[in-house]
């Protein structure tokens, strides 16, 4: 197993952790807080009042024998609405924009092929962050695997998107 990191803010964590849970060599996923202007961890409540910085995000931890950088970060795209800036279905704050942090310099020309292909699909410009992690605090346990644990529960994406990524696979 060759284990890599990549961090992906798509509106409400509890959908985008469940999505990426559904692709063949993502091995573990952890929703939190990133890139905020806080030094220690934030609450959820501090998150919603959209003076922290942070923006919910997903940890997505892959096999990189099994699933590339390249195909999450256009999975990525496939759910998310990249044109809308600081909302994702009618979750609105800042803590909803979109992003993917990587930890490596060398990951982001990887991800910035992609950012050009998808730019390349739209009429006006794509607002998702292309931004180093500069920081990732866990989330409360029970915002951890929340649609696991809440089958019924809120998600801004549509539930055959979950079907479809279990579908999908390449390298």
């Amino acid at each position: 197993m060759h284990i890599q990191e990549i961090y992906f803010a798509g509106g409400c964590f509890w959908g985008t952790e469940h999505f990426f849970k559904q692709v063949k060599g993502v091995v573990q996923t952890q929703v939190g807080y990133a890139n905020g202007n806080a030094d220690a961890a934030p609450t959820y409540e501090q998150v919603c009042t959209d003076r922290t910085g942070f923006a919910e995000t997903v940890r997505v931890a892959y096999d990189a024998d099994v699933v590339s950088l390249t195909f999450l970060v256009r999975m990525f795209f496939k759910a998310i609405d990249p044109t809308l800036l600081n909302q994702q279905g009618h979750d609105v704050g800042t803590q909803y924009r979109t992003g993917v942090y990587y930890l490596q310099p060398s990951q982001r020309e990887e991800i910035q092929r992609v950012f050009d292909e998808v730019q390349r699909g739209y009429s006006q410009p794509i607002v998702v962050e292309l931004l180093p992690l500069s920081n990732f605090f866990a989330a409360e346990d029970y915002h951890q695997d929340y649609l696991d644990k809440n089958p019924q529960g809120y998600c801004h994406l549509p539930r055959e998107l979950f079907e479809w990524a279990k579908q999908t696979s390449a390298i």
